[in-house]
């Protein structure tokens, strides 16, 4: 228990330093939108001079067409609405560009559409899914002179849909282009 006190107080003081140090955030709040693999509304704050939580609301295309060949499917592609948060550390290579890199998660709701060829024609059917996953993020931010910042960046994953008797685990990524008005 004393350990458990100890760990607290070194993480609680750690962090207070790492919020109060001297260097600059590039701005303190952005809000914007992305597009690419997942097209969204992005919010982004910064917490400290160098650690940022972004938050993405918006949805995702995912296709599995080639994964279930042996049950001659035609594919199963999937829409997923989901929401990704992302914890980021951010720094500066030069004048308004930023390097980044962090962790994230998502949550949320898929459905697909499933085609297969039947001895009478295409049948089609419609699933719903719940959708979780975590992931990575590395990119480049361009904060502008303008209340205005660019973000490029690549979001490699896990990814799981699962349903009441059902799961499926892939490989989870994106590669987005954001736009920020800064405050």
């Amino acid at each position: 228990m004393k350990n458990i006190r100890k760990l607290l107080i070194a993480l609680t003081l750690v962090m207070g330093v790492v919020f109060t140090s001297n260097a600059q955030a590039p701005y303190k709040n952005g809000i914007g939108a992305s597009v690419g693999n997942m097209q969204a509304l992005t919010f982004k704050t910064f917490a400290g001079n160098h650690f940022a939580f972004q938050l993405d609301l918006g949805t995702k295309f995912i296709t599995t067409n080639g994964r279930f060949r042996n049950l001659n499917l035609s594919g199963v592609d999937v829409w997923a609405l989901e929401l990704n948060p992302n914890f980021i550390f951010e720094g500066h290579f030069a004048k308004g560009l930023y390097g980044l890199v962090g962790i994230g998660g998502s949550i949320g709701y898929s459905w697909n559409t499933l085609s297969y060829q039947g001895f009478f024609g295409v049948w089609h059917s419609r699933s719903d899914f719940g959708k979780c996953g975590a992931n990575g993020i590395f990119g480049l931010e361009y904060k502008f002179n303008a209340p205005v910042a660019l973000q490029f960046d690549f979001r490699p994953g896990y990814g799981c849909l699962f349903a009441e008797n059902y799961d499926f685990h892939y490989f989870d990524w994106s590669v987005n282009l954001g736009v920020r008005y800064t405050f």
